[in-house]
């Protein structure tokens, strides 16, 4: 199987085989999940305690909520969206990075987009009391980053039947999501999810100015 180098320094290639970082943190993803669900299910725990709340945090109060709220989602069918999105995205983005940066980055764009929300909250809705969950801010940053590393990468999103390169892939779940939050009055973490877009998008630029033959020799990969 062919296999691509990392955008980062190496003496050996990156094979597409070792998919460990990735399935560990959808298997976190999943653990944490059940136990949440369990806590709060027996009243052991509120929301308070594990969702991101703007209010919360202007108050100084559960700035832990910061990382919990990137491992428990909303339900059972918020958590296999994302955790099957992750699972293409994130382990594409692994052979790219490689392991450990490829972990630290999702849990740095996880962080930036709940930061995101919470500014939003302040200066953009005047919502201070909505509570967020979810990876999606995550997985915003690693397609942020796929958009600017593999931008002619040719993707399937929701159900469209034909492949879009990621360059229109990126913008264009997040505007579908954003009109299916309007027409079904869902409540969807559009603003978390912008957030977690830019992380991505800001650390793409920097990889391509920083290892320019290598992200070429990656765009040129999969295109």
């Amino acid at each position: 199987m062919a296999g691509v180098y990392q955008i980062y320094p190496k003496k050996r290639k990156f094979f597409l085989g070792s998919l460990n970082s990735n399935f560990v943190i959808i298997f976190v993803n999943l653990i944490c999940f059940i136990l949440f669900s369990l806590l709060i299910s027996f009243k052991i725990l509120t929301w308070d305690f594990i969702a991101i709340n703007p209010s919360n945090i202007f108050k100084g109060y559960y700035l832990w909520t910061f990382l919990t709220s990137m491992f428990m989602h909303g339900g059972f069918f918020h958590l296999f969206v994302n955790m099957l999105s992750l699972f293409f995205v994130g382990s594409l983005l692994e052979k790219i990075l490689g392991p450990k940066r490829y972990v630290s980055f999702y849990l740095l764009s996880g962080l930036f987009s709940g930061l995101f929300f919470v500014l939003s909250g302040l200066f953009l809705t005047s919502n201070l009391n909505a509570y967020a969950v979810g990876a999606s801010g995550a997985l915003f940053g690693l397609i942020g980053l796929l958009m600017c590393l593999t931008p002619n990468l040719p993707v399937y999103i929701m159900f469209i039947p034909i492949p879009i390169k990621m360059k229109y892939a990126a913008p264009g779940m997040l505007f579908v999501l954003w009109l299916i939050s309007i027409a079904g009055d869902l409540r969807i973490g559009n603003i978390a999810h912008f957030g977690g877009l830019i992380a991505g998008l800001v650390y793409g630029i920097y990889l391509r100015k920083k290892y320019k033959n290598k992200s070429q020799m990656i765009r040129r990969h999969f295109s």
